[in-house]
């Protein structure tokens, strides 16, 4: 018996030198767990002696709820982000869709009766088109921000030209400087730069950075200024203020989501505090960094590195020449909305032909007199699409823009749109400003 159980207890170690010839794996369960989950184990010992038969059962109770607690918190935990995911798709389209016809034809109110209506009335329409883009730049930063921290946020990397990016954001901030009598000046060592970056997040980043330093600045100026690094292949990009300055104390929390220095609800200065917390994120994603050298009552200074180009990195270029002799615009829009929004916003400046998906055909390609093709796709055109950018990059002789609008921002399917030819994408809401500054990128292009 003595020699019987130290064999048992060598089975039970894992120490026997013995084969096994049988196993089994039962499983007694009840659903509310209340019978422990059993699983028996049967061992032949053979040897010159008698055999010996080793049975023990395992509680394998513990061990089998932890997998299915796993396995339920993994499939939540993916039912979560498919549900996230969807939300903010449909989000981004229902509010961005209205906010477009919103912003385009109240600005075009404004343009087209600016000397017809009285003060007041125009006071009305400044303070419904200014909270509408309040409205559409706090939106979009809350869904760009959900996207980052997703991890879905994708990068359309390119080549480009940082001088030209920093150019074309610096408008839209002359105003709101010239009503506080505050200059924007600029300083580059070089009249063109390349960077390897996605453009948007390199504008979204830059306009952060400038609005933050008109916004917080009362007297003197906002400086963007340009160097490179040439022996670390970067480039070196600097917002500098005179403004009020940022304390010592504050400055760990100062690219937190949601932080605000002044945090009461009746504070001087609006915003959502996501500003600094995506400027911060859309340089890293770039591959860069973003520092602050601030001074309370002083000013501040924010600086950020880019991946220079090595192949153009500085080179010197000759300016831009306007595309001459096309002033024709050919747009494929089957609600005709759009299409109507985008001919108001240019009528000055080009004659735009409207077409449906199915009266679209590659022999209008050949017309030279189109300076660019315009594309409004919803969700349900998205394949048809990318066919036809596929179609007229592959036919089009001159390799004119490709400009796609959509109310949907899907990084996977912006992605496929690139791949398939286009220049740009655009996304609703859009103004004129916006529309324009892609037009003359483009033309640069």
């Amino acid at each position: 018996e003595n020699n019987a159980v130290e064999k048992i207890m060598e089975v039970l170690n894992g120490k026997t030198y013995t084969a096994i010839d049988y196993y089994e794996d039962s499983l007694l369960r009840s659903r509310d767990y209340a019978i422990p989950i059993l699983r028996t184990n049967i061992f032949i010992i053979k040897d010159e002696d008698e055999p010996y038969i080793v049975m023990y059962h395992e509680d394998q109770t513990e061990m089998l709820l932890t997998e299915e607690e796993v396995k339920k918190a993994r499939d939540a935990s993916y039912e979560s982000e498919r549900l996230k995911n969807t939300f903010l798709n449909v989000l981004s389209h229902e509010l961005r869709t209205p906010l477009n016809i919103i912003l385009g034809y109240s600005s075009l109110i404004k343009e087209n009766l600016a000397d017809k209506i009285g003060a007041e009335d125009k006071i009305y329409l400044d303070n419904l088109h200014s909270g509408s883009e309040r409205l559409f730049k706090s939106i979009t930063q809350m869904l760009e921000f959900a996207q980052i921290e997703a991890g879905n946020y994708n990068l359309n990397t390119e080549t480009t030209d940082l001088i030209s990016i920093i150019q074309n954001c610096l408008p839209e901030h002359h105003k709101q400087a010239a009503e506080k009598n505050l200059e924007i000046k600029t300083n580059f060592s070089h009249k063109k730069i390349y960077v390897d970056v996605d453009v948007q997040c390199v504008e979204n980043a830059l306009n952060s950075l400038i609005s933050n330093a008109v916004k917080f600045t009362h007297q003197g100026y906002v400086e963007v200024e340009v160097n490179i690094l040439q022996e670390k292949g970067l480039a070196i990009c600097k917002v500098r203020d005179t403004g009020i300055g940022i304390s010592t104390k504050y400055l760990d929390h100062l690219y937190q989501p949601f932080s605000q220095e002044d945090l009461n609800v009746g504070r001087n200065y609006e915003g959502n505090g996501l500003g600094l917390a995506l400027a911060k994120r859309y340089v890293e994603k770039l591959g860069g960094s973003l520092l602050v050298d601030s001074i309370k009552g002083v000013g501040s200074t924010f600086t950020f590195t880019l991946p220079l180009n090595q192949s153009k990195a500085f080179l010197t270029v000759n300016d831009k020449e306007e595309l001459r002799g096309a002033n024709k615009i050919l747009m494929i829009d089957n609600s005709g909305e759009t299409f109507e929004l985008v001919k108001a916003f240019l009528k000055n400046s080009f004659t735009l032909s409207n077409y449906s998906i199915r009266e679209f055909k590659l022999e209008f390609v050949q017309d030279s007199t189109f300076s660019h093709f315009i594309f409004d796709v919803d969700k349900n055109y998205w394949q048809q699409g990318i066919f036809i950018c596929k179609d007229i990059k592959r036919h089009d002789p001159f390799k004119r823009p490709i400009i796609i609008i959509s109310s949907e921002y899907i990084e996977d399917k912006i992605k496929e749109f690139y791949q398939a030819g286009a220049t740009k994408f655009l996304v609703k809401p859009f103004g004129k400003s916006d529309l324009t500054k892609i037009i003359n990128e483009t033309i640069d292009s």
